[in-house]
């Protein structure tokens, strides 16, 4: 599967794993722990954005907790008719930009958020597109966070394959996470594995 293929794959998703899917699921675990890590390293007034954010459950947890400069990058444009449903006050007070994190993260100065993070999107990047890693650890001033799933969901067993197929449909491309942002500079400050994810927390140094 090509870079393009993978891509258009997620822009025109509907049913599983659609914007829909993740609004009725709601916050999770992880949106806890990071809600907890943010109180724990930055103010409510943190710049924060959401690389795949979908519908924004996890943007709409964290306003709940009281952070309020919220944005959100999402290539399925699905994605913000849901939240403007599902989590209205999150749509009115927050920022949010419709393509692919590989065309928009490129027109971010230099750390122009606080905290960039990813919910089970970078593994689904590319090999072709690993540059945009670069890339988020540029536009984050302090914390880049990573909750991707390193083997421990119970349908996404690693293997010894740089990649596998969820549902034998789309890529999850392995990586080790903590390399991979680690030799750009970042430092690993946590990491937190939860039911179905691994939470890493790296600052910029």
């Amino acid at each position: 599967m090509d870079p393009d293929d993978v891509r258009r794959d997620w822009a025109e998703r509907s049913g599983r794993f659609s914007p829909a899917y993740y609004a009725r699921i709601g916050p999770n675990e992880v949106s806890e722990t990071l809600a907890s890590v943010l109180a724990h390293y930055v103010d409510e007034g943190a710049a924060i954005l959401e690389v795949g954010c979908g519908s924004g459950r996890h943007l709409a947890h964290l306003r709940e907790q009281g952070f309020e400069n919220l944005a959100g990058i999402d290539i399925n444009d699905d994605s913000f008719d849901v939240m403007a449903e599902q989590y209205l006050r999150l749509a009115e007070t927050g920022t949010f930009h419709v393509g692919a994190l590989e065309e928009l993260v490129p027109e971010f100065e230099d750390g122009a958020f606080d905290v960039v993070y990813s919910v089970e999107t970078l593994q689904h990047v590319h090999p072709d597109d690993e540059w945009v890693f670069d890339e988020l650890a540029r536009v984050s001033s302090d914390l880049l966070i990573t909750a991707e799933n390193e083997g421990n969901g119970p349908d996404r067993g690693r293997t010894d394959a740089a990649v596998s197929y969820v549902d034998d449909e789309f890529p999850l491309y392995h990586r080790d996470w903590k390399r991979v942002f680690t030799d750009r500079g970042l430092a690993q400050l946590i990491r937190e594995p939860t039911s179905r994810d691994t939470i890493r927390v790296f600052r910029t140094i």
